[in-house]
């Protein structure tokens, strides 16, 4: 990913773009084949051998085995397609977004209900482009 865009300097945003696109794009394809029961079943008996059948990097891959979450954004994950290893694992996406945030789900849903996460600190990654 080259080219620069305004959201790069957001702290903690992983955008969903063109070029994160094909850099997951094996990461994505496998976690769409977890659509079917089948396949989810051989990724739950074994999840290194089902992988291997994926062009995984080797960091795609250990994100997926240790279940790092935000990591699997930042190698080219889309969170609608990643969301399948946590159904796979009995989590619900409330699970998940509370992980990426770093507290319990149920302080997750709380943070939402009162209007999500303060802006404040969370716009800009330098100072500089925070003073414009």
């Amino acid at each position: 990913m080259t080219q620069t865009h305004d959201y790069d300097s957001i702290p903690g945003t992983y955008v969903y773009d063109a070029a994160r696109g094909r850099i997951g794009y094996a990461l994505n394809m496998f976690c769409m084949s977890l659509n079917k029961a089948e396949n989810r079943a051989r990724f739950k008996q074994n999840e290194a051998a089902y992988l291997d059948q994926y062009p995984l990097t080797a960091e795609q891959r250990r994100t997926v085995l240790q279940r790092d979450w935000l990591g699997m954004l930042k190698v080219g994950g889309n969170i609608y397609y990643t969301i399948k290893i946590a159904f796979c694992d009995g989590l619900t996406f409330q699970d998940v977004a509370g992980m990426m945030s770093g507290v319990s789900k149920e302080t997750y849903a709380q943070m939402m209900l009162a209007g999500g996460r303060s802006p404040d600190g969370n716009r800009f990654k330098d100072a500089a482009k925070a003073a414009e």
